[in-house]
């Protein structure tokens, strides 16, 4: 049951079946562990490494390679044959070992339960192995132990536990024994402790009352367990590429084959240059280009501070639409900060977020801030240390009134050693106070800070700079309009109060109201321009986090994440249908109190509405919304290993801003993967439209099989890598998120791949065509489109740099592809220079130098042409734009 947080202590342990003063008999024990298992969670089912190689072969592009390798070893195409099989061999052996990383997310989550257990047994206390822990048990629960099981309190003497990791609530949760009413979230089961988490501070007793899978971690592990990946954008992109590339494989041979039967050549030969053609339509480099890609793009976002996991999720950044953040850790510290100080009517503002004492206390504190800042100060336990980072020990709200007074350059080892304390009266949930004596000049000081409904009744004066003044009513009413006005704020407020000539009885009463303070766990400084730089890239920031709605709406609005839709709780979200929230998830902005279902739901239904998600996060809640989004984004300093190990990017920083950077060489690796296609997939289309309209026309063939392997390798090779590591475009950042739906093949993609193909080929044919008219060769002829053709291919790889912008705008920005067409022009003048190679690809002819220049004046044809049907795209001449106008 999920209910037990409703349920009375003597009716718990009615129905769990034991006695709190003795515990479970070591029968009783013995008997339940056998009947309900260990208490742990269950390792997922294990794949044979067999499994996955074998999947590896269900992409229909290797199934094309493999094709492709076997043609060439036919044709006796050794070195083609051999290079391809490599680079088969490569992408098949990539794709195992990252699909093989067995996901140790249940593992994680394993490691999360604690060790060991202090029970009751027989009315013993002892400890215990945790995974011998059974409903029933008795725990007892002190300040450092990790919780083992999810626990009904049956006493709590000033518990707390920190939940941040299960729940995403900022601050430690004090835990109470009394029944609770209503449908509550786990955030506000105040009388449950569940697995996985810690006390803070305190101590007390409480029933096991869900063990292994059924307790709240259970259900986190089961939903990361169920929860499956789908294929990336760039995945189902290449599929498709694939299956195209097969049939027009496939459509060649049958073309090629069924003419030259026609005309009645030999159908073994006939057969054997239908293949060669088949062959050339393969990108065989195409899975090197990818992985490379994406490897370098893996490379350069260590530098910006993102760890990838999966290569493919690279390029998936590149078409999210949505950044569904976890608030504490993410967006914010996920350290308690104190924003405001009002004392003696007037309210004065502290700068500076986090731990790191930097900041000043706006405008000039006086004499009564200074008063406050110390009695919060020696009213606390906490301590301030410095080790790589400021960080505080102890509680957080304690850590944020040190800091503040440090600020003021107020040291509390300085206040302790001037003003020792001498008693206390502890901080309890019940009293929501804590109050300390201490010894100074004046005699014995009571400092005491707290709710401040709580402490307001104990105070009959106040602070004023001319002195203390009574409290009366108008005074109370004053002080709990300001309570009020922080609180709508989202600021925690405190109280603070003192008490001279004090002793332990009188401590808490006839006490001088100092002032307030309101703290909170700040934004990250950082995250507000990385919000404005999603937005302004298309990219909708949206906030889901366990904690409180108003603290949420007001960190929200402050980022500009809010900016008119909708906040909602998890409460509200349980009583929307599934179709329900589907229509209205696109106007929420804010989530708060959810569980990791309702973060679940909303991943989901975002995905049903064609968007692109991804999810941030750095706690056990956030692990199967995680691993559900498209992207999921694990925190790398505050995230849990659970977190980490379901999703597919780890941040090093924890900066939001980061993501904003792995966005952008997502953008970039799949802009390069569209260019080294586009590029390609137009020469190849230009090879075959040469090599069929020749053989429809009854011509010779322009291009021998040794020439069209020569083209495959040149344009397979240096040129088309080069464009795998293009500079970005400088509006990339400026464009709406691709549709992942849409593939890489758009209509002006399609449209401008087909322009410079058709080109190619029509001007190569004309070439051929002329030459033979002109009384040359075949040999001659062939060289001449040979070498035209290459040319061409050289012109084009500029041209494909952009499939928007102008090859005249930065035209050689890209130093790689520069160097590769110097080395493939190299290699072309040794062809033409040196006999060896000059038998081999041209023949024994000799072109002249009227030859050569008019190859070179047909190759760069190619240049105005392809700008020409640039520039009909960008105004909209063959379907929407694939980019804005250049500037």
């Amino acid at each position: 049951m999920s209910d037990w947080y409703r349920l009375d202590v003597p009716t718990v342990l009615e129905r769990l079946g034991t006695d709190p003063a003795r515990g479970l008999s070591a029968e009783e024990a013995a008997k339940r562990l056998q009947e309900r298992g260990p208490n742990e969670l269950q390792a997922a089912a294990h794949i044979s490494p067999w499994t996955v190689l074998a999947a590896q072969f269900k992409n229909i592009l290797v199934v094309v390679l493999i094709a492709a390798v076997v043609m060439s070893a036919v044709l006796g195409h050794t070195v083609e044959a051999v290079v391809i099989g490599a680079i088969l061999l490569l992408s098949v052996l990539l794709g195992f070992i990252q699909e093989y990383r067995a996901e140790r997310a249940i593992e994680a989550l394993r490691e999360m339960a604690a060790p060991t257990a202090k029970v009751l047994r027989d009315a013993v206390q002892k400890e215990i192995p945790a995974r011998e822990l059974v409903q029933g048990d008795v725990l007892f629960l002190g300040p450092g132990d990790r919780v083992p099981a999810d626990a009904r309190m049956i006493e709590a003497v000033n518990l707390q536990s920190e939940e941040a990791a299960l729940t995403g609530e900022s601050l430690p949760v004090a835990k109470t024994a009394e029944a609770l009413e209503g449908d509550l979230g786990i955030g506000d089961r105040r009388n449950m402790v569940f697995a996985g988490t810690a006390v803070t501070y305190g101590r007390g007793r409480a029933v096991v009352a869900e063990t292994a899978m059924n307790t709240e971690l259970g259900k986190v592990a089961q939903m990361v367990a169920s929860v499956e990946s789908g294929p990336t954008p760039l995945q189902r992109n290449l599929d498709r590429v694939g299956r195209v590339l097969a049939l027009a494989g496939l459509a060649v041979v049958a073309v090629v084959v069924g003419l030259g039967l026609m005309r009645g050549q030999s159908f073994f030969d006939i057969l054997l240059f239908g293949i060669a053609l088949a062959v050339a339509v393969v990108p065989e480099a195409l899975p090197a280009v990818v992985t490379i890609s994406l490897a370098l793009g893996v490379r350069r976002m260590v530098k910006r501070h993102a760890l990838i996991r999966r290569l493919p999720a690279v390029e998936t950044l590149g078409s999210v639409s949505v950044i569904c953040s976890d608030k504490t850790g993410t967006l914010t510290k996920d350290e308690m900060t104190v924003r405001r100080i009002w004392v003696d009517g007037r309210m004065y503002e502290v700068t500076g977020a986090g731990y790191a004492p930097e900041g000043e206390i706006q405008p000039q504190p006086g004499r009564g801030v200074l008063w406050l800042l110390e009695a919060g100060c020696l009213a606390s336990d906490a301590r301030l240390v410095h080790g790589e980072a400021w960080e505080v020990k102890g509680d957080p709200t304690e850590g944020a009134l040190i800091v503040a007074a440090a600020k003021a350059g107020l040291e509390k080892e300085d206040l302790d050693g001037r003003m020792p304390r001498v008693d206390e009266i502890p901080f309890t949930s019940e009293s929501k106070r804590m109050t300390t004596i201490h010894e100074t000049q004046s005699g014995r000081v009571a400092f005491a800070k707290g709710a401040p409904e709580v402490l307001l009744p104990s105070c009959t004066r106040r602070f004023s700079e001319e002195g203390e003044v009574p409290l009366d009513q108008a005074g109370r009413e004053e002080v709990l309009g300001m309570v009020r006005e922080m609180a709508g704020e989202a600021l925690r407020v405190l109280a603070i109060a003192c008490r001279s000539d004090a002793t332990h009885d009188n401590a808490e009463g006839e006490m001088v109201l100092l002032g307030l303070v309101g703290m909170i766990d700040p934004p990250r400084p950082e995250a507000q321009e990385a919000i404005r730089t999603a937005m302004s890239a298309g990219i909708k920031p949206i906030m889901i986090t366990g904690d409180h709605p108003d603290t949420a709406q007001a960190i929200a609005r402050e980022l500009g994440i809010l900016r008119g839709g909708r906040a909602v709780t998890g409460g509200e979200l349980d009583k929307m249908e599934e179709a329900e929230l589907e229509r209205e998830v696109e106007s929420i902005e804010v989530y708060a109190r959810v569980s990791p279902a309702h973060k679940l739901a909303v991943v989901t239904a975002l995905q049903k509405r064609g968007h692109s998600v991804a999810m941030t996060g750095d706690g056990v809640n956030d692990a199967p919304a995680l691993k559900k989004a498209d992207i999921g984004i694990a925190m790398g300093i505050t995230g849990t290993d659970v977190t980490k190990e379901a999703a597919a990017m780890t941040l090093t920083d924890d900066n939001f801003a980061s993501i904003v950077a792995a966005v952008e060489e997502g953008r970039e690796v799949f802009e390069n993967i569209k260019k080294y296609l586009m590029f390609l997939l137009s020469s190849n289309v230009g090879e075959i439209g040469l090599m069929t309209a020749a053989s429809l026309a009854g011509l010779p063939m322009p291009l021998s099989a040794v020439q069209i392997l020569y083209v495959n390798l040149a344009t397979d090779g240096l040129p088309a890598l080069a464009l795998a590591v293009d500079p970005p475009e400088p509006d990339l950042m400026q464009r709406p998120p691709r549709n992942p739906h849409t593939g890489i093949f758009t209509r002006p993609v399609v449209i401008l791949m087909l322009i410079g193909g058709i080109w190619s080929a029509l001007v190569n044919l004309g070439l051929f065509t002329w030459a033979l008219r002109s009384g040359r060769s075949l040999e001659e002829a062939m060289a001449m489109t040979f070498l035209s053709l290459v040319g061409i291919q050289f012109v084009k790889a500029y041209n494909y740099r952009s499939d928007h912008r102008s090859a005249l705008s930065r035209p050689f920005a890209n130093r790689w592809l520069n160097l590769a067409i110097l080395w493939e022009i190299g290699m072309l003048v040794l062809i033409v220079a040196l006999p060896f190679l000059h038998g081999i690809f041209i023949g024994r002819t000799h072109l002249t130098a009227v030859d050569l220049a008019l190859v070179l004046a047909v190759s760069a044809t190619a240049l105005p042409v392809i700008e020409l049907g640039k520039w009909m795209v960008r105004r909209g001449w063959f379907g929407e734009s694939s980019g804005p106008s250049p500037s």
